[in-house]
C-alpha cells in the first residue's frame, strides 16, 4: 500500500511539472509565416550615431570669479535698510492664525467705518480694519470689501531678505 501510494504521488507529480509545457507544441505556423513576410520587406536605412565629442576640463580659478555657492545677485545685508517686518510692535490677535485658516463672513458698517468680519478656526469672528495685521507672515489689511479683505504680507524672499506678497480673505460661501 505503501509503494502505490509513493507511485500515484511520482505519476501526479511528474504530470503536474509537464502541464505547462503542454501549450508549446504546436502552432508555430502562425509565427513562422509572419517572420517569414517581415523578412521579405526591403530593409531601411539607420541612423549613425551622434559624434561624441571629447570632455572639456574647466579649472575654476577664484582669484577670478566668483564663488559658486554665493548668489550671483548682490543681496542687501539684514538690517540695511530694506523692506523688514517690524519685530518691535505688538502682535494682533489674529496673527496667532495662519491665513488660509481665517475666513470672512461678511462686513459691518459701524461709525461711519467698514468693518471685515473674520472668522477663526474655533468659530469666534472677529472684526479687522485697513491697518489690522493678520495672519503669522505679517499680513497688514490693506482694504475690506463687500466680498474680500485684501492683505499685504511680508515675506521672506530666499535671499536674505524680505518681499511683499498680496493676499486676501474671501467671502465664505456658507
Amino acid at each position: 500500500m505503501k509503494h502505490a501510494t509513493r507511485n500515484i504521488l511520482v505519476v501526479a507529480l511528474g504530470a503536474l511539472l509537464l502541464a505547462p509545457l503542454a501549450g508549446c507544441g504546436g502552432g508555430t505556423t502562425d509565427l513562422k509565416r509572419d517572420l517569414e513576410e517581415k523578412k521579405k520587406r526591403p530593409g531601411s536605412r539607420i541612423e549613425p550615431l551622434p559624434e561624441i565629442r571629447p570632455y572639456e576640463s574647466f579649472v575654476y580659478d577664484p582669484t577670478a570669479l566668483r564663488s559658486p555657492f554665493q548668489p550671483s545677485v548682490p543681496v542687501v545685508a539684514p538690517g540695511a535698510g530694506g523692506l523688514r517686518p517690524d519685530s518691535h510692535r505688538n502682535r494682533e490677535f489674529l496673527e496667532g492664525f495662519s491665513l488660509d485658516t481665517l475666513k470672512m463672513v461678511g462686513t459691518l458698517r459701524q461709525g461711519g467705518k467698514v468693518y471685515g468680519l473674520v472668522q477663526t478656526k474655533d468659530g469666534l469672528i472677529h472684526k479687522v480694519l485697513p491697518g489690522n495685521y493678520v495672519g503669522q507672515s505679517d499680513g497688514r489689511v490693506q482694504t475690506v470689501g463687500d466680498s474680500k479683505i485684501t492683505v499685504v504680507e511680508i515675506v521672506p524672499d530666499g535671499l536674505g531678505g524680505y518681499m511683499e506678497r498680496p493676499a486676501a480673505i474671501a467671502l465664505a460661501n456658507n
